[in-house]
């Protein structure tokens, strides 16, 4: 009866991915290779290669740094609390905080070192001590985050023994809606209303053609830090928003480059690819939990404080194992999101300027080694994305 059942859930969790990864690209769409150096140029191809080998060797520094901190923490970590009268569940928040505060410290020397390669090759222009006391509201998101997923699991498992990880993974999912539905309300104060009449008529007659004319376009001002450009799309039900850089529209990208930007993110909301996100979450988020269900046994469960120092290392080793293929669902996701913008903006070439842009203010690798596209590649590479447009353009003719 058990792997009946467990086959039953199997099948279940296919099915909604399945359901899932539908997109608007073609079925069968074969990108054909591109001559990146003509392309993107030569020298700024062997610029951008240079400069991602410092924050590629980083990455793979800190996750490396990260697992033996966590694993030392693992085995060390309950010993600090044996003594503590804040009784099991006071006990085993206070170890997700400490072991929160050491995640935190262990990336912080990376995150040093790369804003100074950053600011070395003018594509941050972040002061240190801006650097170390800023991003504490997303700091502070992601402690609260953790406190109250604490504080849920522990208690059901405490009420439910094993079985807790079916309501528990509910409950993350929750919090992760609650995070995508308050997060545009919390940077409101940030951004800004567009104020030229051009722009803001271009994204109303984008916006209406796909469906989002009630989607609000906000500005947010990033110049003083970075050369790099960039838009987002968040929020959920009532809270969405497309918010633009204001690099993007300092003139270095034409009118028609800015407004495939906009067709890109509005294509998000059009696709309902947040929603979509949150219910890749749910997903993940079953498999997750019963992964630390069975980790945590051999510490008493996570309704006891000895498990949650192991529950974080085997939450870093799940994430990162699931790395890949969430990153090849986003890159599914980001590759609807080019498609559904050329089919309202119908403009290949200024698709394909907006892309080499990306990558001269971003020092961005326009193919990327393979290891780093799995593990790094939230989008599909920028020599991939212009290889869809050509694509898109041949079926026109």
């Amino acid at each position: 009866m058990r792997r009946l059942g467990l086959a039953i859930a199997i099948a279940v969790w296919l099915v909604v991915a399945y359901r899932l990864l539908a997109t608007t690209v073609p079925g069968g769409l074969e990108l054909e290779a591109i001559d990146v150096d003509r392309t993107f140029g030569a020298d700024l191809v062997a610029a951008s290669e240079a400069y991602e080998r410092v924050p590629l060797a980083l990455w793979v520094g800190s996750k490396l740094a990260l697992l033996a901190g966590l694993w030392l923490y693992a085995r060390r970590g309950a010993v600090m609390l044996r003594e503590s009268a804040a009784g099991p569940i006071g006990s085993g928040m206070l170890l997700g905080m400490l072991g929160f505060a050491l995640m935190w410290a262990i990336q912080q020397p990376f995150g040093l070192v790369l804003l100074w390669w950053d600011r070395r090759h003018g594509v941050s222009e972040v002061a240190y001590w801006e650097w170390a006391v800023g991003g504490w509201v997303e700091l502070t998101a992601a402690f609260v985050s953790v406190c109250a997923a604490l504080l849920i699991v522990m208690a059901l498992a405490r009420w439910l023994g094993d079985w807790w990880w079916l309501p528990g993974a509910t409950a993350f999912t929750a919090i992760a809606f609650g995070f995508a539905l308050t997060a545009p309300l919390l940077t409101e104060s940030s951004l800004e209303r567009p104020d030229d009449a051009k722009l803001v008529a271009t994204y109303e007659r984008l916006a209406s053609a796909q469906g989002v004319a009630d989607v609000p376009l906000r500005i947010e001002t990033v110049s003083g830090d970075t050369s790099q450009a960039n838009a987002y799309a968040f929020g959920v039900a009532w809270t969405r928003k497309i918010v633009l850089w204001d690099t993007l529209v300092d003139g270095r990208f034409s009118d028609g480059e800015v407004a495939v930007v906009l067709a890109h993110e509005l294509g998000h909301q059009a696709g309902r690819h947040i929603a979509k996100a949150l219910a890749w979450f749910a997903l993940f988020a079953v498999p997750g939990s019963w992964f630390l269900m069975r980790l945590t046994r051999r510490r008493g469960g996570m309704g006891t404080p000895e498990a949650v120092p192991l529950a974080l290392l085997g939450l870093a080793c799940f994430t990162l194992a699931t790395t890949p293929l969430q990153n090849e669902i986003s890159r599914r996701v980001e590759a609807d999101a080019d498609w559904r913008a050329l089919e309202v903006t119908r403009d290949p070439d200024s698709a394909r300027g907006l892309f080499r842009g990306f990558s001269v203010t971003s020092l961005g690798d326009p193919s990327p080694p393979t290891w780093a596209y799995l593990m790094l590649a939230s989008h599909p590479s920028l020599a991939e994305r212009v290889a869809m447009v050509d694509a898109w353009e041949a079926g026109q003719r």
